[in-house]
This record gives C-alpha cells, sequence and structure tokens, in this order.
C-alpha cells in the first residue's frame, strides 16, 4: 500500500514537473533544451517504442527529476 501511494505521489510530482518546463518553453517542444534533452537522452536519434515510447522515457525522467528535487 505505502509502495503504491509513493508511486502515486511521484507519478503527480512528475506531470508537475512536466508542466512547469512545459510552461518554461512556452510548449515550444522544438526549442534548443527539449532538443538538447532529446539528443542526450538518445543520442543515436532513434527512441525504442515510439511516441508511446517516448511518452514513457519523459515520465520516467520527470519522476528522476521529482525524486532528485525532493531529495529522496
Amino acid at each position: 500500500m505505502i509502495r503504491l501511494l509513493t508511486n502515486l505521489i511521484d507519478t503527480l510530482g512528475a506531470l508537475w514537473i512536466l508542466a512547469a518546463l512545459a510552461i518554461r518553453s512556452r510548449f515550444n517542444f522544438n526549442s534548443s533544451y527539449w532538443n538538447w534533452r532529446l539528443h542526450t537522452a538518445f543520442p543515436n536519434a532513434i527512441v525504442p517504442g515510439g511516441k508511446v515510447g517516448k511518452l514513457k522515457f519523459a515520465l520516467e525522467y520527470a519522476r528522476w527529476a521529482y525524486r532528485i528535487q525532493r531529495l529522496r
């Protein structure tokens, strides 16, 4: 039960992080930040799983960023 609650909190925090990044970049997902983020995550420019894979990895990154921000 605790693990489920922790995962839920991390997911909500991750969505908050992604929303904040989107607002800061003015929803321009072709900006230099997003291009840098994509190229550092996937150096050969191939995202495993296509668009669904890209969303999965974005959420995973945001969960990590949320945990780092909270120092957990």
